[in-house]
């Protein structure tokens, strides 16, 4: 007699989370779900006032659910995810596009239904928040970079009432907002118009000659023109009195931060580089992430403190939330997202995402570029074979030490080997490449071949550069 065969129910794949909820959050009204055998009514709809938020989670109490999903767009998610955590349940943000397939009619309850499922089998992956002290932090940094461009709005308010009146001062200094800007602009706004009195606020540092200075400030000073400036002016400064108090709430979690962490037993090394940046933070923000990584994150050539700062906000001080460094690309949205079918590959294009630590990173890649480092080198010869926007192939041709590659790279061959051009650089223009230099070409197998004037990219010798041709042989 044949075996019988068993049913749906016990064939079906067992639960993950067998005390699963689902949320989905809205503007003005909050649809939960539990499980069919949790209650008689498992779909419900509460509001969003805070009084609300609690009897949701009363309600998910009496249920006997422990974890919750929630899908969102925008910041509406944020209350109900900081209620439900207080009150211990291990909540889940989902990305709205890993469960927006829903089967069936498209309404509220039947999103809610479908997330609880979904969630109750394991199906869903959780977006990345970071502990609540992290969080705080990246708040305040968020603020920061706010307030930062809205100063910097007001600072082209300034340039453009002074462009009004013919002051070219944005000509003769490099920023007005440094200190023979801001001195010259405060006589300006308090009512000195003779150009030699305002010329004589130079600072001694200032490139340009006082008689240059006094030059650019003759011009046509209309009241309502130095009215528009006075105001940016007064602008400016307030929003940079909130950069100041944005920098003593950041520098306060960094001390609870701090308090929790062990000295680390390596010392402080010494900083890679003395330059100050621009908008930078009013207190030693090196000294604090060595206290709390046990690592100096600035000696990674493009990283500076407020930049290393800004990716610990956003990433938290481990990186125990993603399995590998593929995992933690593929968050960042910068590796291919592969889409293949019947064996090809339809699209391997990167996702478009918002993410700011990708930001971050690639802001630390111009950076790196810029730097005689292993790293910038590399940089250059990725943005000089696929071609960068603002022009990055030119500059990695003046900045390279760049090989090119093969023909049999692309399936070229030629009978007898294959030609290089290669770039070194060498401490002056037109030197010959050093004993030490030929000595490794000759045991890499490579023989230089002074009697072929080559270049790089056939565009004549370069003045940064000695360059000449490599022939490898096959064996």
């Amino acid at each position: 007699m044949s075996k019988a065969k068993r049913s749906y129910r016990k064939r079906a794949t067992s639960p993950v989370h067998a005390h699963a909820a689902a949320i989905d959050i809205g503007a003005t009204l909050n649809v939960a779900a539990v499980g069919p055998d949790r209650d008689p009514e498992p779909v419900r709809s509460f509001g969003t006032f805070t009084a609300d938020l609690h009897r949701m989670a009363d309600w998910f109490e009496r249920c006997g659910v422990r974890t919750v999903a929630m899908e969102s767009t925008g910041v509406y998610w944020i209350p109900a995810y900081e209620v439900l955590e207080q009150r211990g349940f291990v909540v889940v943000l989902v990305n709205a596009r890993d469960a927006k397939h829903v089967p069936g009619r498209k309404t509220d309850v039947s999103d809610a239904e479908w997330l609880q499922r979904l969630h109750e089998y394991g199906l869903l992956r959780a977006s990345f928040h970071p502990e609540a002290k992290i969080a705080a932090l990246r708040n305040y940094l968020r603020q920061r970079e706010r307030l930062l461009d809205y100063a910097a709005s007001h600072i082209q308010h300034m340039q453009k009432a002074l462009t009004q009146m013919n002051l070219q001062l944005h000509h003769v200094v490099t920023d007005i907002t440094g200190a023979t800007g801001l001195r010259i602009i405060r006589a300006i706004v308090g009512g000195e118009r003779d150009p030699a009195v305002l010329a004589a606020l130079r600072d001694y540092r200032c490139k340009a000659s006082e008689e240059t200075v006094r030059q650019a400030l003759v011009g046509n000073d209309r009241e309502e023109h130095v009215f528009v400036l006075a105001q940016a002016l007064e602008l400016y400064h307030t929003y940079q009195a909130k950069v100041a108090a944005c920098d003593a709430r950041i520098e306060a979690v960094l001390n609870r931060l701090q308090a929790d962490c062990p000295v680390p037993a390596p010392p402080l090394p010494a900083p890679c580089y003395q330059t100050q940046t621009h908008n930078a933070l009013a207190f030693p923000a090196r000294e604090a992430l060595h206290r709390i990584l046990g690592v100096d994150l600035t000696q990674i050539h493009g990283l500076g403190p407020y930049l290393a700062l800004k990716l610990v906000g956003e990433c938290g001080t481990s990186l125990a939330a993603w399995p590998g460094a593929k995992h933690f690309t593929s968050w960042l949205c910068l590796a291919p997202s592969n889409k293949i079918s019947g064996g090809k590959v339809l699209s391997a294009k990167t996702r478009r995402s918002n993410n700011r630590a990708a930001a971050l990173l690639r802001l630390a890649a111009v950076a790196v570029g810029r730097t005689e480092t292993a790293l910038g080198a590399f940089y250059r010869r990725l943005s000089g074979r696929a071609g960068s926007q603002g022009g990055h192939r030119h500059r990695a041709q003046d900045r390279r030490a760049v090989l090119q590659h093969p023909a049999t790279r692309h399936g070229l061959h030629r009978s007898r080997g294959l030609l290089l051009r290669g770039a070194i650089q060498a401490a002056r223009a037109g030197q010959p490449p050093t004993q030490g230099e030929v000595a490794r070409l000759r045991a890499a197998r490579h023989r230089p071949d002074p009697g072929r004037g080559g270049s790089f990219l056939g565009t004549g010798r370069s003045p940064w550069s000695w360059a000449w041709t490599l022939r490898i042989r096959r064996r």
